[in-house]
């Protein structure tokens, strides 16, 4: 019987993409940043179709990125089970097995179950995320640290956990989807707004970076753009901050596509397959590579209208445009 309810399950699921997806009219004539695997100038992402632990380890490790000291691995733990955070599950043989690392997040700004220290580390339990990880760590739980935003327009200061100080190298684990506000959740937003202290802190990095450094204790509202901008400037001061990049490495799940963060309770049902896995030294070639590949997908009508609605790949220019990293890239797919 449970044999019966898997395969029905799995087919109600397919044909359930095939009959609810919103067709993509662009991604016969979508032009890609891919480029030659010769144009040694660019960065490589490595990208593997197949969704599962042992090739998740696999895609990290043809990163070539060997990390040293003490670890941690910043991920989603998501507002509630009905959202599509990253399964332990689908982590814990790279995270536990693979580098005996730390799991790390931040409390939110919006409230809602991950705002303090007691229901963060609650959900973090109910989740799942305690047993997979050479412990777990709220890293602004103690308070914010400030480092500085260079190049910066929008920002001269990023709000971070006091913890984050204390790990010499950090696998960026994130599960790429929608956004509501940021058109698309991928590498980028979780260097920036994952990192971010949260409003249980005197300054919270998270208000800061949605307001574009108008105010770090209570919601405030800017231009569109100017977010976005602030999410690219917020994300590269942590990469500069930590050996300008050489203390990170970043991977992105492409699996439950969601227009809806996980940062939503009740998220949209994704209304596309799933893509694969994708890893990169350069955070800002990853994150273009995953919106490419969701341009090319036949059935990401719905998920390409999100980022359009909200001028996402506006994020992607920005880190560019201020050296964050390059959205030209050679793709590798691996086996």
């Amino acid at each position: 019987m449970r044999l019966k309810s898997i395969l029905f399950t799995t087919i109600f699921s397919l044909t359930s993409f095939a009959l609810f997806a919103k067709d993509n009219p662009k991604a016969a004539s979508y032009k890609t940043h891919e480029v030659s695997a010769n144009d040694k100038t660019a960065p490589v992402v490595y990208f593997i179709r197949d969704i599962s632990p042992e090739s998740l380890v696999k895609v990290y490790q043809a990163t070539g990125y060997k990390t040293s000291g003490k670890t941690g691995v910043k991920v989603s733990t998501g507002e509630s089970e009905n959202s599509n955070y990253l399964r332990p599950a689908l982590i814990k043989n790279l995270v536990k097995d693979e580098l005996n690392a730390t799991i790390v997040e931040c409390n939110t700004a919006y409230g809602g179950s991950r705002s303090n220290n007691i229901n963060h580390m609650k959900i973090a339990k109910d989740h799942g995320f305690l047993d997979v990880a050479n412990g777990f760590d709220l890293q602004d739980a103690e308070g914010y640290m400030t480092i500085p935003v260079k190049g910066g327009v929008r920002l001269k200061e990023n709000y971070v956990g006091t913890h984050f100080k204390d790990y010499d190298t950090y696998l960026i684990l994130s599960h790429f989807k929608g956004h509501a506000m940021g058109g698309f959740g991928g590498a980028i937003k979780n260097l920036s707004i994952g990192f971010a202290s949260g409003m249980s802190c005197k300054k919270s990095g998270k208000l800061n970076i949605h307001s574009a450094g108008r105010s770090v204790t209570r919601w405030t509202s800017c231009p569109q753009d100017e977010f976005l901008e602030s999410m690219a400037e917020a994300a590269k001061s942590v990469c500069d901050y930590m050996q300008d990049g050489k203390g990170i490495v970043c991977v992105n799940v492409m699996n439950r596509l969601s227009v809806d963060c996980d940062c939503d309770s009740n998220p949209a049902e994704p209304d596309m397959h799933d893509i694969g896995i994708l890893a990169s030294l350069d955070p800002v070639a990853l994150d273009q590579a995953c919106v490419d590949l969701v341009y090319k997908a036949k059935d990401s009508g719905s998920l390409i209208e999100r980022i359009e609605s909200r001028n996402g790949i506006h994020t992607l220019e920005h880190a560019e445009k201020i050296g964050f990293g390059s959205r030209n890239y050679r793709l590798v797919e691996i086996k």
